[in-house]
């Protein structure tokens, strides 16, 4: 068991790196395709932060264990909208822009109840629905680059909270990177569930349970570091944004991935998980609502409840 767990902590670390890898040569490569800091930012940046759950559910619904794949999504919702966003809070009080709370959190909240209708009606996810909630990321990215451009908003922010680069690499370095940090994500994502799945056997807990908590928060780490730094930077946007935009792609693109490359068949994760799901993500519009601010106070509430979670699900 020993092993095990050092195995699962090394893998984390793997993940992390990958990630962080990836998103420096994609970025690079942005820049030498003329794309804009803050579009890199909204885009590559934002959902590099969520390349190890990609990986990771990816493998995990090839491996056929698809408790650990959608325990992964849900958990990592859960831990993103409870524990890091109120952790950055609890840093510094973060104001909230009027767009989040109109247009993005109800698109999460909508993807969130889509996704729980297709587990709750078919016991998992078909091919055609992991193909709909696929879709959906697609429209979401288009919209939000549609809306960055439209606006023409600074990009300091993205400089100096993100893995942006001020200046391309060269064009073997960054293909290099890409490679590299696609390599490091197969194997840590390959080292994770392998290990997830060996001590969910040793310690007679389920695979639903390890892929909801350990599994969930080792692959949230690139979001927790991101969202804390920017909160210490000040640049509250983007450790709402990061949340918020991450929570959506976890669900339209990760889940919808997972389910189109095999159907997904979940017993472990239970009703209960997923309306604390929907409930915390319904909780960020009326903490975010009032003052256009999630207080220090709001966010002990989120780091509470997340903790109430954890002691209600774990055995």
């Amino acid at each position: 068991m020993n092993l095990a767990i050092l195995l699962t902590l090394v893998s984390f670390v793997v993940l992390t790196v990958g990630a962080e890898i990836l998103v420096r040569g994609a970025s690079s490569v942005g820049l030498r395709f003329g794309l804009s800091p803050l579009v890199i930012g909204l885009t590559i940046v934002a959902f590099g932060t969520s390349a190890p759950e990609l990986a990771v559910s990816t493998r995990a619904a090839l491996s056929g264990a698809g408790d650990i794949a959608m325990g992964n999504v849900v958990g990592s919702n859960l831990f993103n909208a409870a524990l890091i966003l109120g952790l950055a809070a609890l840093v510094r009080p973060l104001t909230v822009q009027l767009q989040v709370i109109r247009f993005d959190i109800p698109l999460m909240l909508a993807a969130s109840v889509m996704f729980v209708g297709f587990l709750n009606f078919g016991g998992g996810l078909a091919r055609w629905e992991g193909a709909a909630l696929f879709a959906g990321i697609i429209g979401y990215t288009v919209h939000s680059v549609r809306a960055a451009r439209r606006e023409n908003l600074p990009a300091s922010a993205l400089d100096s909270a993100l893995a942006v680069p001020k200046a391309p690499l060269s064009a073997g370095l960054s293909l290099l990177m890409i490679l590299s940090g696609l390599v490091l994500l197969v194997l840590g994502a390959r080292l994770l569930v392998d290990n997830a799945v060996s001590l969910a056997r040793v310690l007679n807990i389920s695979e639903a349970v390890i892929g909801l908590t350990i599994v969930a928060g080792g692959t949230s780490l690139p979001e927790l570091a991101t969202s804390v730094v920017a909160s210490l930077r000040r640049e509250t946007d983007i450790a709402v944004g990061n949340i918020v935009g991450s929570n959506i792609f976890n669900i339209l693109c990760i889940a919808g991935a997972a389910g189109m490359i095999s159907p997904i068949a979940v017993e472990g994760v239970q009703t209960a998980d997923l309306i604390w799901m929907i409930g915390i993500s319904a909780l960020l519009l009326p903490l975010m609502w009032t003052g256009f601010k999630v207080t220090r106070w709001e966010g002990a509430v989120l780091v509470a409840s997340y903790g109430v979670y954890l002691y209600s699900r774990w055995p």
